[in-house]
């Protein structure tokens, strides 16, 4: 039985995860989370014991010093709790570690332990993958889950994966194993410019997530870093000219899938976050800025493949 002390009673708590590693190109589902904890200030209030989960030669700990004091900082899971305001306001239980060398079931069920205790009625986790799309475009998001009702309520599709999976996918496993509600969003990242950070993608995860869960999360610097991070990336394309002929092919690909559906519902998606921005105390939303390329670097798309679950 996990014992918690110091944790208020929650509202209408949701779980949202991320590790580092196999499921987290770019770090932009890791990103994500640490964004979350940033702009609500996030207080942990948890942490797995790092030896039941680590090999430590493979995610060495770090040393620090401290007031003078030699200290060292154990690669873990932690979890803390933010609460996001508005007409509805509701907690959210961030859980951000690196994914597990050992002992994956445990982990589940320990983590799962944690949301059982404090009444979580959603698992949503995030992961990042390398795929064949363009910089240049809004970003893919696809959110998948493996519960038909919850899919057709929540527009999500049903997962189809077969093949190798990390910790996102054993997670969710363990959550329908529960009968935990659980959803995974999943961001595309080109895979010819995968080194982090990618803060376009972890913008889209966010959008992605805003949308999913009908609440406001404040963007920061983002939206600039993202503008920032893709002329980079131009500039980059445009020294080679074989890269540059291959993101012209992307482009070409991704624009020929996308012609049919004129994207409405990516339209009123838009519009809708649009409002949410305005009506938030204190808000000042604006239309997202496009980017060179004609989409917005703010834009999370919803046409996602590949993703493991």
């Amino acid at each position: 039985m996990i014992e918690l002390e110091g944790v208020p009673e929650l509202i209408d708590p949701v779980m949202v995860a991320a590790f580092e590693g196999w499921n987290d190109a770019g770090d932009a589902a890791s990103t994500a989370v640490a964004h979350l904890e940033r702009e609500f200030k996030g207080e942990v209030f948890a942490a797995l014991d790092a030896e039941d989960y680590y090999d430590f030669q493979v995610n060495r700990p770090t040393v620090f010093m401290e007031g003078g004091v030699r200290k060292i900082t154990w690669p873990t899971t932690r979890l803390s709790v933010v609460r996001v305001g508005g007409d509805k306001p509701r907690d959210l239980v961030l859980v951000r570690g690196i994914e597990p060398s050992m002992r994956w079931r445990s982990f589940c069920n320990e983590l799962l332990g944690f949301a059982h205790e404090l009444g979580v009625e959603l698992v949503v986790v995030l992961g990042a993958l390398l795929g064949d799309t363009p910089h240049t475009r809004p970003v893919p998001v696809s959110g998948v889950t493996s519960d038909t009702d919850l899919a057709q309520r929540m527009d999500l599709e049903e997962t189809k994966y077969e093949g190798p999976t990390g910790i996102v996918g054993v997670l969710q496993e363990a959550c329908a194993h529960a009968g935990v509600p659980a959803v995974s969003l999943w961001a595309a990242v080109p895979h010819y410019v995968s080194q982090p950070p990618n803060p376009k993608a972890t913008l889209a995860l966010l959008n992605r997530l805003e949308d999913l869960l009908d609440l406001r999360i404040p963007q920061g610097e983002l939206p600039e870093d993202a503008r920032a991070w893709q002329v980079g990336v131009d500039q980059l394309a445009a020294e080679d000219s074989e890269v540059a002929e291959y993101v012209q092919t992307l482009e070409e690909a991704r624009d020929t899938a996308e012609l049919p559906e004129a994207s409405g519902e990516a339209i009123a998606r838009e519009f809708e976050r649009y409002l949410r921005r305005r009506d938030a105390p204190g808000g000042k939303a604006r239309p997202s800025k496009p980017d060179t390329a004609g989409g917005s670097a703010e834009d999370d798309g919803d046409e996602g493949d590949g993703s493991e679950n």
